[in-house]
């Protein structure tokens, strides 16, 4: 009898059955897999790797990809969006592109104004040739 008296006393307690909605990623430093491929290398016997997998809370794959990031040097890499490097010729060629534009604009502005001057010279030619 005591023990429904202390069972109805102390409800048992449930754990809250909702899963939380986002997890964050985990962002390891170069150091830090600097310092668990050093000491993977260090691991001698069977069973020691692993040992060091489920105590630091990292898969295989990760450390089999640091294995390769460093063979390869690629193991600082900045995250984020990559930065488009814009080729010199293409900037080059806008450049001369607009140059070019502007002087054909400038090219036909005196081109109309040469025009106008040698119609202004006729018509005075004209005129003294009519005054005489």
């Amino acid at each position: 009898m005591d023990e429904k008296k202390s069972a109805a006393a102390h409800p048992r307690v449930v754990p809250n059955p909702e899963v939380p909605e986002k997890t964050t990623r985990r962002k390891f430093t170069v150091a830090y897999k600097l310092r668990i491929l050093k000491e993977a290398e260090s691991c001698t016997e069977p069973g020691q790797i692993g040992a060091l997998l489920r105590r630091e809370g990292v898969y295989s794959s990760s450390l089999s990809s640091w294995r390769r990031q460093v063979a390869q040097g690629l193991l600082p890499k900045k995250r984020g969006p990559v930065a488009r490097r814009t080729d010199p010729l293409v900037r080059r060629n806008a450049e001369l592109e607009k140059e070019n534009a502007r002087l054909t604009h400038k090219l036909k502005q005196a081109e109309l104004i040469i025009s106008v001057q040698k119609k202004v010279a006729e018509l005075l030619k004209e005129s003294s040739e009519e005054k005489s």
